[in-house]
C-alpha cells in the first residue's frame, strides 16, 4: 500500500469510530505529553485522561472553530477551565472586533418585512409585466435579473457574516452553540420567500437563547416567521365542522377575500398558495415532538400530533403569504377540547393553549434526554455515553432547561476529556473552512466567496431543505470525493487562493522560511497540527508526494468559486497538505 494511500485511508474507514485506538494510542504516546501534564489533573475536576497539551487543543477544536496562532499559549496561560469558564458568559467577554464588522452588512439588522421592500422578489416584477402586456423589452429583462440578484442579498451577507463570526469572534462556545441551534431548528432559505426571515430568525431568536433557558427559545422559534413559513403552521386552521374561539366577522370575511383575490391577481406566485386547501396542517406539529423536543422515539403518538397541530391553529403571520409578525387569529383557532401526551386541555382556550403545549413539550423527561443527547454528540461523541447523557438530563430537569448549565455539565465533564474523544469528531465543512481560516490568522471575509466554499465543500448554509438538519455524525461527512475536496481546499488555502490569507503573512512563516524541509514539516506539524501526526502524514508532508496533485486542476470542484488552481510548493505545499491532513480533519 503506498504511503499516499495509507494515509488518507482513515478517512474512508467507517465506521469512523474505529480509527479511534490508533489515534488514541498516538495522541498519548509519552513524545506528544508536555512538560506541563501535571495540568491535567487541575481544575477540581479529577482525572482527565488527555494530558494537558491535549486538553488545550481539545477545548479550541471543541469549544470553539479551531486555534489562531496564539490561542494555544493564552489557554495554557489562564488555564482550561478558567477558559470554559469565560466562555459560558459570552456576555462579559468584548467582541468589539466582531461587532465593527458586522457593520457593513446592512441587512443584519433588518426586518423580513423591511427586506421584501427593498429587495421584492423577481416574480413581482414579472407580474407587473404579465399585466402591462406586449413582450418585455430589454430593459424589462435586466431589471428582472437585477432584482433576481438583490433578492438574495439579504442571504449572501448572513452566510457571510456566519462564517466572519466563526472566525473572528472571541465568543467562541456562543459561535459553536448558535451553529448548533440553527441546525437543531433548521430552516430552508429556498421555500418561497423564507430567505427574506432568516436575518431576524439568527437575530431575533436564535442568537438571544443560545446559552439561555430551552422554553424561551423553543417559544421564539415557534412563533418565528421562518419557521411559521416553513413548516407551514401560518396556513393550519381548524377543520371545517370544528368550533372555533371567535366567529368571523362576515365584513372582515368579504373585505380578506377581496385582498386575497386582489393579490393572486397581482401576483400569480402567491395565487398558488392562496388557493391551497385550508384546514389542519400538521407538519410542525409533527416536527414540533420528533425533531425539536420529544425525539422520534419521545412516546408520542399520531394522534398526539393531530392534537398539538389543532391547539396551534391560528398561530399565523400578519401578512399571511408575505411574512409580517406573528400574530394569534381567534377565528381559525380550533377551539374544542384537547388530549396531549394524555393531559387534558379543556376546550375555549386561545393563543395560551399553544403556550401550554410548549411549555408541557419543553418540560417533559425525553426533552431533556434528547436535547442532552443532541449536545453531547455535538461536544463528545458521535456516540455519546449514556452515564453522560442522564447527567446533563438530570441538569436539563433541575435548571428548567437552563442550557448554559446542561452545557457545562457535559464540557467539564471526564467523558469530555476522556482520551477516547479527542479528535474523534469529523469536522463539518463549515467547522473545517472557518478552523482553518482560523490556524491561518485570516482576515475575515466581507465578500460571499468564502461562504460559497462551505457550499462547495457540501454544507450549504440555510440550504438543507429536510427539517432534520445536518448530520452530526462523520459518517455522514467523508468519501472519497469529499476527501479530494477538502485535500484541495488545504492547498487553496496555503497557496493564497482563499480570500483573507497570505502565507506571508502568517506568523509562523517568518520562522520556518528558509529552513530545511524536514524541520518545516516540524515546525508545520507543530502550529497546525498541535504538535501530533502520524508517520503517514509526516511522510506525505515530507515528499510532497501525492497522486491528486497531478489531476488537481482538472478535479478541483473549488475552481468556479476560487478561479484556476496554482501548483503549491515549499512551505506552502507543507501547510496545504497539512490542512488536508486526516489530523486536522477531526476535531
Amino acid at each position: 500500500m503506498s504511503p499516499l494511500s495509507r494515509w488518507i485511508r482513515p478517512l474512508l474507514v467507517a465506521p469512523w469510530r474505529a480509527l479511534l485506538p490508533a489515534v488514541v494510542l498516538a495522541a498519548c504516546a509519552p513524545a506528544a505529553r508536555s512538560p506541563d501534564a501535571s495540568m491535567a489533573t487541575r481544575g477540581g475536576t479529577g482525572a482527565r485522561e488527555q494530558t494537558a497539551d491535549q486538553q488545550v487543543h481539545h477545548v479550541l477544536n471543541r469549544l470553539a472553530f479551531g486555534a489562531r496562532p496564539g490561542d494555544v499559549e493564552t489557554v495554557r496561560a489562564i488555564g482550561v477551565d478558567a477558559w470554559i469558564e469565560r466562555q459560558l458568559h459570552p456576555e462579559r467577554i468584548d467582541d468589539a472586533a466582531v461587532d465593527q464588522f458586522l457593520t457593513q452588512f446592512q441587512a443584519l439588522s433588518l426586518t423580513g418585512a423591511q427586506l421584501l421592500e427593498m429587495y421584492p422578489p423577481p416574480a413581482q416584477a414579472l407580474a407587473q409585466l404579465a399585466r402591462r402586456g406586449g413582450a418585455p423589452t430589454a430593459e424589462d429583462s435586466a431589471k428582472v435579473r437585477e432584482l433576481g440578484r438583490r433578492s438574495t442579498v439579504a442571504l449572501g451577507e448572513l452566510a457571510s457574516s456566519r462564517v466572519a463570526r466563526a472566525v473572528l469572534s472571541e465568543r467562541q462556545l456562543n459561535e459553536v452553540l448558535v451553529d448548533f441551534w440553527e441546525n437543531h431548528f433548521t430552516v430552508f432559505a429556498g421555500k418561497d420567500r423564507l430567505r427574506y426571515f432568516l436575518p431576524e430568525y439568527e437575530a431575533s431568536v436564535i442568537r438571544p437563547h443560545a446559552m439561555g433557558k430551552f422554553r424561551d427559545l423553543l417559544g421564539a422559534v415557534a412563533k418565528s416567521p421562518a419557521m411559521l413559513l416553513y413548516l407551514d403552521n401560518w396556513q393550519s386552521v381548524a377543520d371545517s365542522g370544528r368550533p372555533v374561539l371567535e366567529p368571523m366577522n362576515p365584513r372582515i370575511a368579504r373585505r380578506r377575500a377581496a385582498v386575497v383575490q386582489r393579490v393572486a391577481q397581482q401576483r400569480p406566485q402567491l395565487a398558488a398558495l392562496a388557493q391551497r386547501k385550508r384546514g389542519l396542517n400538521e407538519n410542525y406539529a409533527r416536527e414540533l415532538m420528533e425533531l425539536h423536543t420529544l425525539g422520534v422515539d419521545g412516546g408520542y403518538t399520531q394522534q398526539d400530533v393531530i392534537e398539538v397541530a389543532r391547539a396551534l391553529t391560528g398561530w399565523t403571520l400578519e401578512r399571511g403569504a408575505q411574512g409580517g409578525g406573528f400574530v394569534f387569529r381567534p377565528q381559525v383557532h380550533d377551539a374544542g377540547a384537547k388530549v396531549i401526551l394524555g393531559q387534558k386541555f379543556p376546550g375555549g382556550h386561545g393563543e395560551d393553549e399553544g403556550e401550554r403545549v410548549l411549555d408541557l413539550l419543553a418540560r417533559h423527561p425525553k426533552t431533556a434526554e434528547f436535547i442532552s443527547t443532541k449536545l453531547a454528540r455535538r461536544l463528545v461523541s458521535d456516540t455519546p455515553p449514556p452515564a453522560l447523557v442522564q447527567r446533563a438530563a438530570a441538569t436539563f430537569r433541575r435548571t428548567d432547561g437552563d442550557i448554559r448549565e446542561v452545557v457545562r455539565t457535559i464540557i467539564t465533564s471526564p467523558e469530555f476529556f476522556s482520551a477516547s474523544a479527542y479528535r474523534s469528531k469529523v469536522k463539518s465543512p463549515f467547522e473545517l473552512v472557518t478552523s482553518a481560516l482560523r490556524t491561518m490568522n485570516a482576515a475575515p471575509d466581507p465578500t460571499p466567496r468564502t461562504a460559497q466554499l462551505v457550499n462547495r465543500l457540501g454544507q450549504p448554509l440555510f440550504g438543507h431543505q429536510a427539517p432534520n438538519g445536518y448530520p452530526e455524525t462523520g459518517d455522514a461527512w467523508m468519501n472519497t470525493g469529499a476527501i479530494l475536496n477538502r485535500i484541495n481546499f488545504g492547498l487553496s488555502v496555503a497557496s493564497g487562493r482563499v480570500p483573507g490569507v497570505k502565507l506571508v503573512d502568517w506568523a509562523p512563516a517568518k520562522s520556518l522560511n528558509g529552513l530545511p524541509r524536514d524541520q518545516q514539516v516540524d515546525g508545520v506539524i507543530r502550529t497546525v497540527l498541535g504538535g501530533d501526526a502520524s508517520a503517514d502524514t509526516r511522510q506525505v508532508l515530507l515528499t510532497g508526494t501525492n497522486p491528486f496533485l497531478a489531476t488537481r486542476a482538472a478535479g478541483d470542484s473549488l475552481a468556479p468559486v476560487l478561479g484556476p488552481a496554482k501548483p503549491a510548493s515549499g512551505l506552502a505545499q507543507i501547510v496545504g497538505l497539512a490542512l488536508g491532513a486526516p489530523e486536522f480533519q477531526r476535531r
